[in-house]
This record gives structure tokens, C-alpha cells and sequence, in this order.
């Protein structure tokens, strides 16, 4: 061994012990194991969700004594009265229709307020001004969704809402359950998702775009409108995806706000009850267990799931359609 050789090998010797080829590769393999085995946990999950999902809603369209119960009388029905003491009614539409209806209002509030901001923190904002700005956003995302959801029930309907209406239209419109309420509440909850996601989308554009719309004479504005926005749609649309999935899935704000009132309405003034909000209602023990209105709500589950999944595959082929790559 030469005198160099020597040299380094006390240098190695003396940062640390030498690794073997057969001990990293046995390291390695015991990574690759893990990172296997929490991928097919994941798996798992998602399998045994399916699984008790599908199961427990196959019970429900096959309970006995209760012929009116159909897949399509569920899916297309106008009446959901499946509560003790109603006329039997299991047609989804309503619960559908109020879900829907509130995430639309969300969407309405979160989507263009958290790109806005985006554009801001990315393009305009100092970097002694943008550090606290996305502290306070991501203060927005640890705080509970039940706090949105008194928040909305006891200052955004009361203070706000009906002061408005009583000066439009010289009454109260709106009752102290209703659409709007939770709708604007649940559009600020996923409003930091909008605003983090659609910044780091932003970001990640090249550099040598915004130089190039500069030298050609853009404004600050315009190469953040015309040339920065279309080049980073693709991440855009997947925070905008990513926030309305969320929305659809939000259970306490609903809950707590919206009401318990299954209607087939597109009046923000009017108390509806979601998908995620019968289900809460129906597990606090309004109806006893096995019961057929208990098995309703795996069926409202399932369908809330059906849609989830659409929308995932729908963002899916959006993603496919706008994505850009740049070397």
C-alpha cells in the first residue's frame, strides 16, 4: 500500500467505520422493505374501506320488509325522510344537492381569494412580508374544522349575513342554519390549501420565462397573468382539485351550520343537510344500530366515496391535459 493510500484510509478510518458493500446493500434492502410494506398498507386501507362500504350498502338495498329501498329510487330520488317517525323517503338527490350546493359556495370563496394571494406571495410580495403572510395561512390550516363550524353558527350568520339582509331587503333572510354559512366557512378552511399549493406551483416556474416576457417589454402584471399563471395551470388546477375534494368530504362545519334539513334547493338562505352532515347525525345515535336507517348512512358513504373517486379521476384527465415540462 502506498504512503497515500495509507493516508487516506486513516482519514476514513478516523471519520467513521468502513462500510462493507454487503452491509449497504443489507441496509438498503431493509429500506426498500419498509417503504414496500407502508405502500401496502396504504393499499390495504384503501381495500378494506371499499370492502365494508360495498358490504354494508349491499345490506341496505337487501333489507327485508322494506320493498321501497332501490338503487334507483337512491340515486335518483327526491326524497331523503329515512329518520324514525317519517315517511320513508331514500332518494339521495337532496343530500347530494346540499353537499354540492356548499362546496360551490366554498369553492366561490377559497378559489379565487387563495390563487389571488398565491400570485401575490409568488410574484409581488417582499420576502419580509411574505414570511408572516404564509405563517398566518398555515396557522389557518391547524385550526379545528368544529371551530370554523361555531365560527360560522355564531359570527359569520348573526353579524354578518343577517345585518346584510336586513339592510338589502329590510328583514332577515337568513335563518340561523343555512347554505351560505357554511359554505363561506368551509371556502376559508381549504383556502390555505389553494394558496400553498398554487404558490409552489408558481415557483417552480423557470426563471428564463419571466426574464424572457420582461425582455420583451412585459410588465410585472402582465408576465404574471399572461405568462407565469398559464405556464403553472397544471399545479393550479391540482390545488384547486385538492381543496374541492376537501370540501366535499368537511363534516363538522356542515354539520354545526348547514342544518339537518335534507332539500333539494339551490338557495343559499336555505337549510340543507350534506352527505358527511347525515352521517354524523345518524352515528351520534339517532338511529339504532342494524336499523334501517343506520345502514343508510353506509349507503350515503358509499356514494360520497362513488364521487370523491369521479372527481379524482376527472382532475385526473385535467392534470393530463394542462400539464407543461420544462428542462
Amino acid at each position: 500500500m502506498t504512503p497515500v493510500e495509507q493516508s487516506t484510509l486513516a482519514q476514513v478510518t478516523q471519520r467513521g467505520r468502513i462500510v462493507t458493500r454487503a452491509s449497504r446493500e443489507g441496509a438498503e434492502r431493509v429500506v426498500r422493505g419498509a417503504l414496500f410494506l407502508c405502500a401496502l398498507f396504504s393499499v390495504l386501507t384503501t381495500i378494506a374501506i371499499i370492502a365494508v362500504l360495498a358490504k354494508e350498502a349491499l345490506t341496505f338495498f337487501t333489507l327485508p320488509n322494506h320493498p321501497e329501498i332501490s338503487v334507483w329510487q337512491f340515486v335518483f330520488g327526491t326524497e331523503w325522510t329515512p329518520l324514525l317517525g317519517a315517511k320513508p323517503g331514500f332518494g339521495v338527490l337532496p343530500l347530494i344537492s346540499g353537499t354540492f350546493l356548499v362546496t360551490g359556495i366554498a369553492a366561490c370563496v377559497a378559489l379565487p381569494v387563495g390563487l389571488i394571494t398565491a400570485i401575490y406571495l409568488s410574484e409581488f410580495a417582499p420576502q419580509w412580508l411574505r414570511t408572516p403572510l404564509k405563517a398566518v395561512l398555515e396557522l389557518l390550516a391547524g385550526v379545528p374544522t368544529v371551530v370554523y363550524g361555531f365560527f360560522a353558527l355564531t359570527f359569520i350568520t348573526p353579524d354578518i349575513l343577517q345585518r346584510v339582509s336586513r339592510w338589502v331587503t329590510g328583514e332577515e333572510v337568513f335563518g340561523t342554519y343555512n347554505a351560505l354559512s357554511a359554505g363561506i366557512a368551509v371556502g376559508i378552511m381549504i383556502l390555505p390549501i389553494v394558496c400553498s399549493l398554487g404558490e409552489d406551483a408558481l415557483r417552480a416556474v423557470p426563471r428564463a420565462l419571466r426574464d424572457g416576457s420582461a425582455a420583451l417589454g412585459g410588465t410585472k402584471f402582465d408576465t404574471s397573468i399572461r405568462v407565469v399563471v398559464p405556464a403553472a395551470l397544471s399545479g393550479i388546477v391540482a390545488a384547486f382539485l385538492l381543496a374541492i375534494t376537501r370540501a366535499v368530504g368537511e363534516t363538522m362545519i356542515v354539520a354545526l351550520a348547514a342544518g339537518s334539513l335534507p332539500t333539494l334547493t339551490a338557495n343559499p338562505a336555505a337549510q340543507v343537510q350534506t352527505m358527511t352532515g347525515y352521517m354524523v347525525q345518524i352515528f351520534l345515535g339517532d338511529a339504532p344500530a342494524g336499523g334501517v336507517e343506520y345502514q343508510s348512512a353506509y349507503a350515503v358513504a358509499a356514494m360520497l366515496f362513488l364521487l370523491t373517486l369521479s372527481l379524482a379521476w376527472i382532475g385526473g384527465m385535467v392534470l393530463r391535459r394542462f400539464r407543461e415540462e420544462y428542462d
